[in-house]
């Protein structure tokens, strides 16, 4: 046995090999070492090899998917090695043979994966030509049988981020690449598995492709042309192929995606942004959460996509906003809801059909999800705008048209209710199979013939308490207490004997056992059989089915949004032709359902004013109002509607972010280097149709340094970029900026002071801000009041000392300088030594000493005295 496991582990070097040995799956060697510390699980030990026992760990059958959901969410690969020869027949160890591979990004089982989300396989591959780099990437999402392909070139630089970016878009859960290459070093996002190089042979990949979407030309796919993409696609579906351990029927669409086709946001603007994962690494609250009262998986995971992979083409977003209108008009949420929440999640049930693992109540919920199309026709008939063969809703309404034949076959094969594995019986309908009626009538008969036997047994020998019963131990026997043994006749034939009775068999008990438990046997063998035949029936409705996820995915996703606009007051957003981002009282969608009353503001930027330069105090809102602009033009390009008055938004490419101090230690970046590496991603990429969202640019370095650079930054994105830009920051040097650049323009979130307390009125209004309350909000973060107390003397002193020195908005001017070569904002700084003059030392501690806070007015005006007298002459 061992060498058999051996040589299986030979094969899957890599990979946690679970091999099936009775009730349990065993692990052997390192591998049961390594999975009794991750799962822990008890390590024993089974036999020797050379002198040294054999490690040994193992978990229960019906229990592995557990156990593989923790391994796999950890990055590890598993083989899973079943029986595959009859115990009852072999000659020294049971056949065995790996059915399965399971790997991160290989899942298509439930219970292996989120629900609300994809775990794509991606390979990528490249190809250098002199100092020209072209990448190719394909990914293939195996629960949903999406394939899609992407091509780019550059420099090697260029190539690298824009990979980097693809692939924090994509987010897959398992990255192939060719071995021994050196490329790529950078990811560490996820599991990367090293394959042979000859598997991205472009040649062969093309082949494969044509081979697996059953075509000649990949022409009308948008894939003429491409090189390395199409050597990933080949390496990709070798690799998905060999850990199902069958072909792909599921997988018969391909789409190629291109870098203008979506809005660009890098790994910053959707952290920031916190659209699906908030900036601590939770779940909610998001816009994801907000968002998300879809009723089934499909639309769930439909909207996480738009919410990542927002359109740049205005007629997709139009056109949903016109279903959504439609939807609200017509108050079908409520009616569509009732039966979506009805549906299964068919998009993942097929997949497992085609991959022949679906299992009875997968089929139960698929049949019992078809019959709620009708209905759902029939919701979507009284919604208004059918008439119209182009919209959304009409496109929809035909891609829910009920597939007949499917549905008869599941009604007539499956039970009602069936069991949870095929091996249990009890999962194919009555009726169905005549031989299969006839075996489980003869199984089934067994109750009363064993109540006939007892009762005739009892009037033969006169055993009044005697019981003639089963267990699938012992099978039939007849039960006869101890104090009855006498009256035992002499056919009965003992078969066990218990604490206080005896069990025996007679000659007609023992035949029919044997016909019954052959014909329960058999039952079990001919449903199994006819279950097969089933899930290869089904097969020619896979790509039907495909379209009806489709179809419900939308509709879900869409009635969702209907449903989130009515409740929360959200309008329409206008997609125009001219460049503005036009907002009138907008708010920021996740924030207004945290908190009890939110300030809405309005936000316009024109061809002629592009830069909105936002001062205020901390605490003021200022980010919250840059990242509800932000999130407003992304909802309107998703197709949502937006939270606001009204909104009119113009063409957009890409959002950028620059918001927060972040440092990646690991890396080697300090706060100011990702700060920075950010500015340049931004400097770098923005055009004249993109939104930036600058935060506190320039505060992880010095004063001096950190101005000039803001500066510059900001005169950059106005004279270069030209990008539609909100500039936050608290250097006030830089609200002169409008003065000599027309379109910038300053404006700042307004605050109350009252005595030594602020109150923030979160509402923008033109025109810089007079201070920044940094005190007052360090005060109302519990502060010690000693300390607020010095920081304000100290601030006394600076401000003093400003007054006379050289302002900082002359930073940009050459310094003047004095006879003795000293800058003419030092001079008034140097005065006389107060070591020199014990009158100006006390006179300064006892400065120092005083608490004007502190003071009655009686003991100020005192102190006011003692002070005139300490004042020399």
């Amino acid at each position: 046995m061992m060498q058999q496991y051996l040589r299986i582990k030979g094969e899957h070097p890599t990979m946690l090999v679970f091999y099936r040995m009775g009730d349990f799956y065993e692990l052997f060697y390192d591998d049961a070492e390594k999975a009794s510390r991750i799962l822990g699980i008890t390590l024993t030990a089974r036999g020797h090899a050379n002198g040294v026992p054999i490690k040994m760990a193992g978990v229960p059958f019906h229990s592995l998917d557990g156990y593989l959901a923790k391994l796999v969410k950890l990055g590890e690969s598993c083989a899973i090695c079943e029986q595959i020869g009859d115990p009852a027949t072999s000659k020294g160890p049971v056949e065995r043979k790996v059915v399965r591979i399971v790997t991160p990004g290989t899942l298509t089982d439930s219970d292996l994966l989120p629900e609300k989300s994809e775990r794509p396989l991606l390979a990528l591959s490249m190809l250098t030509q002199r100092k020209n780099v072209t990448c190719g990437l394909a990914w293939l999402s195996l629960a949903s049988g999406n394939l899609k392909l992407m091509e780019f070139s550059g420099d090697a630089r260029g190539v690298n981020a824009r990979l980097l970016q693809e692939l924090e878009r994509i987010v897959p859960a398992e990255i192939l690449r060719a071995d021994g290459g050196d490329l790529f070093d950078e990811i560490t996002m996820c599991h990367v598995n090293g394959v042979p190089e000859w598997h991205f042979d472009v040649v062969h990949g093309h082949k494969a492709l044509l081979d697996q979407l059953g075509v000649a030309t990949l022409t009308g796919f948008g894939a003429d042309g491409m090189g390395p993409a199409f050597g990933a696609a080949g390496a990709l579906l070798r690799y998905a192929q060999s850990t199902q351990g069958r072909g792909l029927q599921h997988v018969k669409n391909l789409s190629c995606e291109t870098e203008s086709e979506f809005i660009g946001l890098d790994a910053a603007t959707r952290r920031n942004l916190e659209l699906t994962e908030t900036i601590r690494g939770q779940e909610a609250p998001t816009l994801f959460s907000l968002l998300d009262g879809c009723r089934t998986a499909m639309g769930s995971r439909l909207l996480r996509h738009w919410l990542h992979h927002p359109r740049r083409d205005q007629a997709v977003a139009r056109g949903r906003h016109d279903a959504i209108a439609a939807l609200m008009q017509d108050d079908a949420t409520g009616s569509l809801g009732f039966h979506l929440q009805h549906v299964p999640d068919i998009e993942r049930i097929t997949t497992r059909v085609a991959l022949l693992t679906a299992r009875p109540r997968d089929l139960a919920a698929l049949r019992d999800g078809l019959q709620q199309l009708p209905k759902l026709q029939k919701s979507l008939d009284r919604v208004a705008g059918l008439d119209d063969e182009k919209s959304l809703l009409r496109c929809i309404r035909a891609q829910l048209e009920t597939p007949e034949s499917c549905v008869d076959l599941l009604v007539r094969a499956v039970m009602p209710e069936p069991a949870t594995m095929v091996r249990d019986g009890g999962v194919i309908a009555r009726g169905f199979d005549a031989e299969l009626d006839e075996l489980r009538g003869l199984s089934e008969n067994a109750g009363q013939f064993l109540v006939d036997l007892e009762t005739r047994e009892r009037a033969r020998t006169g055993i009044a308490n005697l019981r003639v019963e089963y267990n699938k131990v012992h099978g039939f026997y007849i039960e006869v207490t101890n104090g009855q043994a006498d009256k035992v006749p002499d056919d009965y034939r003992r078969r066990q004997t218990l604490k206080n009775c005896e069990r025996y068999i007679t000659p007609e008990l023992k035949a029919f056992e044997d016909k019954a438990l052959s014909a329960q046997d058999r039952a079990l063998a001919r449903e199994k059989v006819l279950y097969d035949a089933l899930l290869a029936d089904l097969a020619p409705h896979i790509a039907c089915l495909q379209k009806i996820a489709l179809g419900i995915a939308q509709l879900d996703t869409l009635t969702a949004l209907a449903d989130h606009a009515l409740r929360n007051n959200w309008c329409a957003p206008r997609l125009v032709a001219e460049s503005c981002i036009d907002i009138r009282e907008g708010r920021h969608p996740v924030v207004e359902n945290q908190i009890e009353r939110f300030i809405a503001n309005d936000c316009r930027l024109l061809a002629e004013r592009r830069l909105l330069l936002i001062t205020g105090p901390n605490m003021g809102g200022k980010s919250t109002f840059m990242r509800q602009v932000a999130l407003i033009t992304l909802l309107a390009y998703v197709g949502s509607y937006v939270p606001a008055a009204s909104a009119a938004i113009g063409p957009i490419d890409r959002i950028f972010t620059r918001i927060g101090a972040t440092d990646d230690l690991a890396g080697g970046r300090s706060t100011f280097m990702v700060e920075m590496t950010e500015a340049a991603t931004i400097l770098n990429g923005a055009t004249e149709q993109s939104l930036v969202l600058m935060d506190e640019i320039g505060r992880g370095t010095s004063t001096f340094d950190g101005l000039a650079l803001a500066w510059a930054i900001a005169r950059h994105l106005i004279d270069t970029s030209r990008s539609f830009t909100l500039f936050a920051t608290h250097y006030f040097e830089l609200t002169q900026l409008p003065e000599s650049h027309p379109t910038a323009a300053n404006v700042h979130l307004s605050a109350v002071e009252h005595k030594d307390s602020i109150v923030f009125l979160h509402a923008v209004q033109d025109g810089p801000a007079s201070q920044s309350y940094g005190l007052q909000v360090a005060q109302l973060a519990g502060v010690p009041q000693g300390v607020i107390k010095a920081a304000r003397k100290h601030l006394a002193r600076l401000e003093a000392q400003a007054l006379d020195a050289t302002p900082q908005l002359d930073l940009f001017a050459a310094p003047a300088v004095d006879a003795d070569d000293q800058p003419a904002a030092v001079a008034p700084a140097i005065a006389a030594d107060p070591a020199d003059d014990p009158q100006l030392a006390a006179l300064l501690a006892a400065l120092d000493e005083l608490d004007p806070d502190a003071l009655s007015p009686r003991e100020a005006l005192d102190r006011l005295y003692q002070l005139k007298r300490l004042v020399p002459a």
